[in-house]
């Protein structure tokens, strides 16, 4: 099982939307792909339909566990969504608290690895929605993940987030004990507006990131997407937000992101 993990220092800058839509394009080539929401807010756990203060077990459960030296199993957290043929592990309100409780546990930086090595064979790949905030939660997604995807919106705080991150792949790099690979992934993308094309060329100015040389635009259907509940990359697939997202996922799919293909009957 492949697991990629989407984060960002910043919010509202297309994370759940970027998870949705790879999830969505890869359950069109026939990967069986599991979704995890790690963020306090459940965007991701609503926009699949799932209500993240009612709704368990969740993400919670597991590191309540932990934190508690007990066990729990990942497998009973998983839930079938509303969009069909995706399953996800929901988010919980509760999970505002877990820094508060466990963040100086020791261990607690392992437990969401520790868990989905348990149920690897149900999927061929993992993608995890992670908090804005840098704590024990986006800490499990970073070690445990073999690709990360960094949505930067293209507006002028944009270079600030993603140097925030590049500190933070840095310390999780030495913790891990090797490279960890990621894109960087400019959205929301409006070529009308001077904001988004100067912000782009910036990034591309850089030498000290790895950038994805094209962009997801600003398209509408994404909210009325979110509104159905499902991966625009499959309720509209020549949609141009779409299209976009099917580019990078070849993009990332030709970088080390593919998992063995799975021979069926």
């Amino acid at each position: 099982m492949k697991i990629w993990t989407v984060a960002a220092q910043k919010g509202g800058v297309g994370k759940t939307t970027t998870t949705v839509s790879l999830a969505g394009s890869l359950h069109k080539r026939g990967w069986r792909t599991l979704m995890v929401d790690l963020d306090p807010h459940g965007s991701l756990t609503s926009y699949l339909g799932l209500n993240p203060d009612v709704v368990e077990p969740n993400a919670y459960t597991l590191f309540d566990a932990a934190g508690r030296d007990q066990s729990a199993d990942l497998a009973d957290s998983i839930h079938p969504t509303r969009a069909g043929g995706f399953d996800l592990v929901p988010s919980s309100t509760a999970l505002i608290s877990l820094e508060r409780r466990f963040g100086q546990k020791q261990g607690m930086g392992l437990v969401l690895a520790r868990a989905l090595k348990s149920i690897a064979g149900r999927y061929d790949f993992c993608l995890i929605d992670c908090p804005p905030t840098l704590g024990v939660l986006v800490v499990n997604a970073l070690v445990c993940c073999e690709k990360l995807i960094v949505p930067v919106q293209t507006e002028f705080l944009a270079a600030q987030s993603v140097d925030r991150l590049l500190g933070t792949i840095t310390m999780i790099e030495k913790s891990r004990g090797q490279p960890l690979p990621y894109v960087v992934v400019p959205t929301m993308f409006d070529r009308r507006t001077r904001a988004s094309n100067d912000t782009v060329e910036t990034l591309r100015m850089r030498r000290d990131i790895k950038l994805w040389d094209d962009v997801i635009p600003v398209d509408t259907q994404f909210r009325e997407a979110s509104r159905l509940g499902r991966p625009l990359t499959t309720w509209q697939p020549n949609a141009k937000g779409s299209q976009a997202y099917e580019r990078l996922l070849e993009y990332v799919l030709e970088n080390g992101g593919r998992a063995q293909l799975r021979i069926v009957g």
